[in-house]
């Protein structure tokens, strides 16, 4: 199904400009109709041009009428430029189809969308570190995309990592409100009009180059807000690139699991394919979900989405 796809850079300028076309290549390979943001390559400081470029590229992105709306890649920028977003538009073209999908930084846009609008956005790939992956894009990452294109995703599951504990209880989580995405970038929200006051929601969280002391204290942050504490569950994504160090005596990622699951009532589910990393599935920050778990296997559905006639399940 050939559909349009329009790519912009809303945060850090794109330097790996060979990925960047290889990820343009692939996605007209696919059969896509590729719009490129003509500020795309843009480069002001560290940013993907000044902020009111990189505003002005989410207008044109919101007007487009794409399919897909595709962030070229991640970085810094976008808490930047949060009370100067154009949220109506972008929830108005939500409306009318246009999916938004990126990750990282991206997370302020869709957690400041979720906040100001109810709109649903898309935690998924970026154009150059997924789709112009030197070996090629990930086959899951890429059928994943492809539901999302077609309207056929409904959801996703994976298997609870045996290395992290015995799999938590988790009564039948219904009508939840999935929300997050990169925690570094979700916690720089809190206390901020842009940060959702989702209640028994799931929230999923993934970092990188993030220490696992970091990341607790992160997760600290959260719990001493009442966040987690409010969720229905809290699902655990990729933690990845971080270097741990002879004084951590032992202390690591596992620590900061176990640690927390003795603190929350709520469950902690580990092993969602999605972060930094090549295999990831494509998540809806917004949408109401359902969650169950078998054994090990999580299952999370959030029905068909139509764009025009809100979620609704077969």
């Amino acid at each position: 199904m050939s559909k349009h796809i329009y790519i912009y850079s809303p945060s850090s300028a794109v330097r790996d400009k060979a990925a960047f076309r290889r990820g343009v290549k692939r996605l007209q390979a696919l059969g896509h109709t590729v719009e490129v943001d003509e500020a795309a390559l843009s480069s002001h400081q560290r940013f993907a041009g000044d902020d009111e470029t990189r505003l002005a590229a989410i207008g044109r992105a919101a007007a487009s009428g794409a399919q897909i709306a595709l962030i070229s890649r991640g970085g810094y920028g976008l808490t930047r430029i949060l009370d100067a977003i154009p949220y109506k538009a972008v929830a108005k073209a939500v409306s009318r189809g246009t999916e938004f999908v990126g990750l990282s930084d991206f997370t302020a846009f869709q957690n400041a969308l979720l906040a100001k609008t109810g709109a649903v956005s898309w935690a998924g790939p970026s154009v150059g570190e997924d789709f112009g992956a030197v070996d090629g894009p990930d086959d899951i990452m890429e059928a994943c995309f492809d539901d999302l294109i077609c309207g056929q995703g409904e959801g996703t599951g994976w298997r609870l990592p045996a290395r992290d504990g015995e799999a938590p209880t988790l009564r039948h989580v219904h009508d939840a409100v999935l929300w997050g995405g990169n925690l570094s970038v979700l916690v720089s929200l809190l206390g901020t009009p842009y940060f959702p006051g989702v209640d028994k929601g799931v929230l999923f969280l993934e970092d990188v180059h993030e220490h696992p002391y970091r990341l607790e204290r992160m997760l600290d942050q959260l719990r001493h807000a009442g966040v987690l504490a409010r969720q229905r569950a809290v699902v655990l994504g990729q933690f990845t690139s971080f270097k741990k160090v002879p004084h951590d005596k032992g202390f690591s990622l596992r620590t900061v699991v176990d640690r927390l699951r003795s603190q929350l009532k709520v469950p902690v589910l580990t092993g969602l394919p999605f972060g930094h990393v090549p295999t990831k599935v494509l998540l809806p920050v917004g949408a109401k979900v359902e969650m169950a778990l078998d054994g090990r296997d999580v299952f999370m559905v959030w029905g068909h989405r139509d764009a025009h006639h809100g979620h609704h399940h077969h």
